[in-house]
């Protein structure tokens, strides 16, 4: 009967044990990426990283292994944390479906790159009139956000807010498309809460440089640097090929991050591709997705990487949840959708990544 007895404390100690290892491990997992203070996401375009290659017919072949890429198969792959099954939404394409599914979680219906406003044919408008996005979240908690858009080539810096495309490429600054952004009128190109918060790329170096960068910051590169194929004319002295040129333009902008007191005091950097470009079972991915920081597995020194499939919903669910704020916006809240936590420091399960990238 003792004997009976002290196995039964067993079990239910051991039971007890587990079950606040199952309350308690989610914030240790989650400690490191709770650090971060400042996030930069820069979004590139339209190439799998791994896959049947089919992109590469229009020009936008796979880029792992490929040498039009040398420095994010090199430098980049070498020092981040990355993610080996990352994809676009199931069917999710175009492009803009997509940054507004990492700006809310959902494309609204929207399956095309539809200007946010179009006077001439409101019908072919997206006509965003959501609160439920997370730039709104932020501002709601105080925290700061600012989209640095580079002007497609032969544009000067723009000083409006953005709202087709004689500028930029608007159907990849998600943003200018919810009315609460543009002080309650969809394509208002006088908003100043859109002035004051999308601005051109060039003063992305300033804020830098002057400390006054915001904590979210959102980065478009221009269509002859984002990847985008078939894009032209482009600077004359760049590659004619696209894939080369994003590589050779996140080689010479990344370091201005990376070398910011900003990063270097809590920084993490997302380097994201929007959607695949090949086929079939790879039409949806997987795309390009790397973390730089030194709170990431590797610390921004050494390379991590995993198999755990996520898509642009991780992305959203895992800012949300750096500046915590709630609720999680559509697919982010599906209970099915892993954040990219295993990414950072202190969610080390097998010492992938020599044990040392994931000590405290």
């Amino acid at each position: 009967m003792e004997g009976t007895v002290k196995h039964s404390r067993k079990i239910f100690t051991f039971n007890i044990t587990m079950l606040l290892l199952l309350v308690v491990m989610p914030a240790v997992m989650n400690a490191q990426m709770k650090k971060v203070k400042t996030v930069w996401v820069i979004l590139m375009e339209n190439h799998n990283w791994t896959g049947n290659n089919a992109g590469a017919a229009f020009g936008a072949p796979d880029i792992k292994g490929n040498p039009l890429a040398p420095y994010i198969n090199g430098t980049l792959l070498n020092t981040s944390a990355h993610a080996e099954q990352y994809f676009n939404p199931p069917g999710n394409h175009p492009s803009l479906p997509n940054y507004l599914w990492l700006e809310a979680g959902t494309n609204f219906g929207i399956l095309s790159d539809i200007e946010p406003f179009d006077p001439t044919d409101p019908t072919d408008s997206a006509n965003l009139t959501s609160t439920q996005h997370l730039v709104t979240q932020l501002v709601a908690k105080g925290i700061t956000w600012k989209a640095y858009a580079e002007p497609d080539f032969g544009n000067p810096a723009f000083t409006d807010c953005p709202h087709d495309f004689s500028e930029i490429d608007v159907n990849h600054l998600a943003f200018v498309y919810f009315a609460d952004v543009t002080d309650g009128i969809n394509g208002n190109p006088s908003s100043p809460n859109c002035i004051a918060h999308v601005r051109p790329y060039d003063e992305l170096a300033i804020d830098l440089a002057n400390h006054t960068s915001a904590r979210y910051n959102f980065i478009t590169p221009n269509l002859c640097h984002d990847g985008h194929e078939g894009v032209a004319p482009c600077d004359p002295s760049e590659s004619t090929d696209n894939t080369q040129r994003s590589d050779t333009w996140l080689k010479q902008n990344v370091p201005l991050i990376l070398e910011s007191a900003e990063y270097k005091e809590g920084g993490a950097l997302f380097i994201i591709w929007d959607e695949a470009e090949d086929d079939g079972a790879s039409s949806d991915g997987p795309v390009g997705m790397f973390l730089l920081s030194r709170f990431a597995k590797g610390g921004g020194k050494k390379a991590y990487s995993n198999h755990i499939h996520y898509d642009h919903s991780s992305t959203l669910k895992t800012l949300q949840e750096i500046f915590d704020v709630q609720p999680l916006l559509g697919a982010a809240a599906d209970p099915a959708t892993k954040d990219l936590s295993d990414l950072f420091k202190g969610n080390c399960r097998d010492g992938n990544d020599n044990s040392e990238g994931c000590r405290e």
